[in-house]
């Protein structure tokens, strides 16, 4: 599954791609959508930022290309299911809730919303070398690179261990 919207039974009327898009090489932005839809929008009702680069879509195709060559999404979904069930693994009391699609993922820690937990932990894992980022107090959201293997999961795994054994 490549897109969010294929977890889910829905189809919505119009679909916003954008950041990693084109790799990370050049910013570019498209909207997806059916003719029904699309055909509606009038010229200049619409704009987009990053639209209509000529160099931006070609390098916007290749990604999308190394995308399917790579399976880049299957190894996301696999990845992505041993790296949540590596840290639902983890002997702790810190960790309350993992959850995630693909290799989206977060972990939630027994802290309030208002609460540090998260941040320091984010911290120490940065210390210990794995980036994370804290969003309300009490989740940690992890967005490893879709190209990452086994080891690299399983590391990342251990790092998330250790550092709850420090709290």
């Amino acid at each position: 599954k490549m897109l969010a919207v294929e977890w889910d039974d829905c189809k919505p009327d119009l679909l916003i791609l954008g950041k990693a898009l084109s790799g990370g090489v050049l910013p570019v932005s498209a909207v997806l959508s059916s003719d029904e839809v699309i055909l509606t929008i009038k010229p200049g009702e619409h704009g987009s930022t990053y639209g209509g680069n000529p160099l931006a879509c070609r390098v916007a195709m290749a990604a999308l290309k190394v995308l399917k060559d790579e399976n880049m999404a299957e190894n996301s979904l696999k990845m992505g299911e041993r790296l949540r069930a590596g840290l639902s693994a983890i002997d702790t009391d810190l960790i309350t809730t993992v959850r995630g699609r693909g290799l989206l993922s977060a972990i939630v820690v027994d802290d309030s919303q208002e609460g540090s937990l998260a941040m320091d932990m984010c911290m120490q894992l940065k210390d210990a070398g794995l980036l994370a980022k804290p969003t309300h107090g009490n989740i940690i959201r992890l967005a490893p690179p879709l190209c990452i293997n086994e080891a690299q999961i399983d590391q990342a795994v251990d790092i998330v261990g250790d550092v709850c054994r420090r709290f």
